[in-house]
């Protein structure tokens, strides 16, 4: 048999199938390589994908504590209320068959019943989705209404159609109380504005997951091929807030914007002038930190007077901005002319720089001539010869338009720079503001600029500039943020005091308080602002808003500190147009500011000092002589340095006015003691109390001791040492009849101006 060859083209041919079989096998080697090494991870976390499902487990976020650890913000547990339309669908069954039960109205029924909800909301849920397994009604509904739709659901065996499930819920115990300062967070409790915002990242903590493995069919594997990781929840926050103070803060703003009819909110700031922390801090613009997308009343009245219908673009707009202004924290955010409160600077650079000295005078006829233009004093007819002291205490215009000439522009900017007005203060909250004041300074800005008008400033700055003053002459930095601990109570960070730098020498600052102080327990302009028992320094200031609508507005301020020999607490509060009453700071802010202290210094645990003569205005609280025979009762009221009145024959008392527990004034205080309730509302026991709005002191206790009437004085108690303080507001209107003895308080209120702001006229 002969050979057979191969040919040629045979051969040749399989070598190169050969050869295209091995580069594909190369292809694969190196394409298993890079996977095997290169691209491991991308791969292995694809299969691990596909094999294992994560379920997240939210971390708590960190409470919010007050100075006193009086929780601020925390956690609770809430749920959400959905409904299953497909579920509900199915149990109805077809609406043709003789089994067809209408579980959409019954659901609807019971669920806006028990949550409030729409009616319709509800139903349309229910009738319109039916593809789908979940429709939620109601988010962060609380524990009390859970269990009442539990029990609905259990009632009516609707368990395949509605669900609650459980979930964290950011919860402020205060609703509305230092909701500017404290903040709030989105419904997926990231923090949006305040501390919650400042410090999200200390406060959120980081998310665990619990990981389960499965087959090749989806169902999970053994325990053994699952995992845990543990969520870390976020830190806690302690603040230099005093829940109590800011309580008092708030309470005083709010007061004095019923008062005055503000148009522009007011805000106020309490801090402690040793440290910079702040202790307080308000906006009176309240709402409730557990629903911040409700608008306030007064919000809401702007909406409603809007014109505009609800839905529209131009709507949106305006409740968008209406939220945002009503959550803007004043009292960092904006800044305002300080008026007449800045002569306490401007007389701390005076005196530093020696530019005066306390023996000399200044005559004021009621305006000075700067480069040709004339400015004008508050009090135009001019307060004639008056030393440096009473020049601030009276807040003339003329006295510190003299000093800002002595000063000079260079040394008067410095001074402004030392006393951190050109710089944010660096305070631990969001949105801070600046200042804003003219890059060339003439002569004529620095007359004007030297008694506080012209030039803006942020409340923050400003009670970190005086509280320089107050505390010897230490510029802090503001802060609300004292540690941040751990859930195990490790400390992560603890705040440092922060000195800026030194303003000016303690002598000065001593010197200024003395001065502040005397004016307030004299005849100074911020006299509204005294507090028996306690030695306030205080300024108050008005100035003037041009250019912001139909008629100029004013802001009314005062800024205090106390015990002004030992100061450790510092308050401004600043009310933002006014409209009603007289309007200055004497009159806007400072009676408040005064009330204000009157809670705020007890509370921090400084105790009054009582003169002889603020000893003797004293009130007395009324004891309780019910069912007392007369002569036990005549002898303890006379103990207690009171005088009585016996209406009726008998021997024992059945009814008394004032009131056990009332406070009236010890000097002319009378319990009328009845034994004979009947006797109360005889004719000839009946007053009508009449208007004493105006009076001074002096006609006002004559009217109440000629009417039988006892009487309570709030605001300032310093009337007699003064002129003009006169009944600002009564606890009874005029008209009203009442008993003999019935207690009558009196607010009483000095009504002089302290400056006019329209000082270019």
């Amino acid at each position: 048999m002969a050979n057979e060859t191969v040919s040629t083209g045979a051969i040749r041919r399989s070598t190169i199938a050969g050869l295209f079989v091995l580069g594909v096998f190369a292809v694969l080697l190196f394409r298993i390589l890079i996977i095997q090494t290169v691209s491991f991870e991308k791969y292995q976390s694809k299969v691990i994908n596909q094999i294992t499902t994560e379920s997240p487990v939210s971390a708590a976020r960190g409470k919010i504590y007050d100075k006193n650890g009086n929780v601020l913000a925390t956690n609770i547990t809430t749920y959400r209320v959905f409904i299953s339309p497909s579920g509900i669908s199915s149990a109805s069954g077809s609406e043709d068959s003789g089994e067809y039960k209408d579980y959409a109205r019954i659901v609807a029924g019971g669920l806006s019943d028990i949550l409030g909800v729409e009616y319709e909301y509800v139903y349309t849920q229910a009738t319109k989705y039916t593809q789908y397994l979940d429709r939620t009604i109601q988010r962060k509904v609380m524990e009390e209404k859970a269990d009442e739709v539990r029990e609905f659901i259990e009632r009516n065996e609707l368990e395949d159609m509605i669900y609650l499930e459980a979930q964290s819920t950011r919860y402020y115990p205060g609703e509305t109380l230092g909701a500017h300062i404290i903040g709030f967070t989105s419904s997926d409790g990231v923090g949006l504005y305040g501390l919650e915002y400042q410090y999200d990242e200390y406060l959120r903590g980081t998310n665990g997951y619990y990981i389960k493995a499965r087959d090749s069919y989806g169902n999970e594997m053994p325990d053994e091929y699952a995992s845990y990781i543990d969520a870390i929840d976020g830190y806690d926050i302690t603040t230099t807030i005093d829940a109590s103070i800011q309580s008092y803060l708030e309470e005083q703003l709010a007061k004095t914007v019923e008062d005055h009819d503000v148009k522009n909110r007011a805000c106020g700031i309490v801090m402690d002038v040793n440290s910079g922390a702040i202790l307080a801090m308000a906006t009176s613009s309240p709402f409730d930190l557990n629903d911040p997308w409700k608008l306030n009343a007064e919000a809401q009245d702007i909406l409603d007077s809007s014109g505009l219908s609800e839905g529209t673009d131009e709507y949106n707009a305006l409740l968008s901005k209406t939220l945002t202004e009503t959550w803007s924290n004043k009292a960092v955010a904006e800044s305002y002319i300080p008026g007449s409160t800045f002569k306490i600077v401007t007389s701390a650079m005076a005196l530093e720089e020696k530019k005066v000295n306390l023996t000399e005078t200044v005559s004021c006829a009621g305006s000075k001539e700067v480069l040709g233009i004339r400015i004008h004093c508050h009090k135009v007819t001019g307060h004639g010869v008056l030393s440096f002291a009473q020049g601030l205490q009276q807040s003339c215009n003329v006295w510190f338009m003299t000093l800002g000439g002595r000063i000079g522009i260079a040394d008067y900017e410095d001074y402004v720079e030392a006393f951190g007005y050109r710089e944010k203060t660096g305070v631990d909250l969001p949105g801070e503001a600046n200042s804003i004041f003219i890059d060339q300074m003439s002569e004529l800005d620095l007359a004007i600029y030297a008694f506080g008008q012209n030039f803006n400033v942020t409340p923050i700055q400003h009670i970190a500039a005086i509280s320089s003053v107050a505390n010897g002459g230490t510029l802090y930095t503001p802060y609300v943020v004292e540690k941040i601990t751990d859930n195990s109570g490790n400390v992560i960070y603890s705040h440092e005091l922060e000195v800026k730098r030194e303003t000016v020498s303690e002598d000065v600052c001593k010197t200024i308080s003395k001065i502040l102080e005397e004016g307030v327990s004299g005849d100074g302009g911020a006299k509204n602002a005294y507090v028996a028992g306690y030695k306030v320094a205080a300024k108050t200031g008005t100035s003037e808003k041009k250019n912001v609508g139909k008629e100029d507005m004013y802001i009314c301020s005062t800024v205090a500190y106390a015990p002004a020999d030992d100061p450790q607490v510092a308050i401004i509060i600043i009310v933002d147009e006014p409209t009603e009453g007289t309007l200055y700071g004497s009159t806007v802010a400072a009676p408040y500011v005064g009330e204000a202290l009157k809670n705020i210094l007890p509370q921090l645990g400084i105790t009054a000092e009582y003169t002889e003569n603020e000893l003797k205005k004293l009130s007395v609280r009324v004891g309780s002589y019910t069912s007392w025979s007369l002569d036990k009762a005549k002898q303890s009221i006379e103990n207690a340095g009171l005088k009585y009145k016996v209406i009726g024959d008998g021997d024992k008392v059945v009814a008394q006015l004032p009131a056990s527990g009332a406070s009236i004034e010890k000097a002319d205080g009378v319990v009328y003691l009845y034994t004979d309730k009947s006797l109360m509302s005889e004719n000839e026991n009946m007053v009508t109390i009449p208007d004493f709005t105006g009076m001074t002191a002096a006609q006002a206790n004559a009217r109440v001791i000629n009417l039988g009437l006892n009487i309570k004085i709030e605001g300032t108690k310093n009337y007699t040492t003064g002129t003009g303080a006169v009944v600002y507001s009564q606890s009874i209107a005029a008209g009203t009849k009442v008993s003999k003895g019935q207690v009558i308080t009196l607010n009483f209120r000095y009504m002089d101006p302290d400056e006019d702001p329209d000082y270019d006229r």
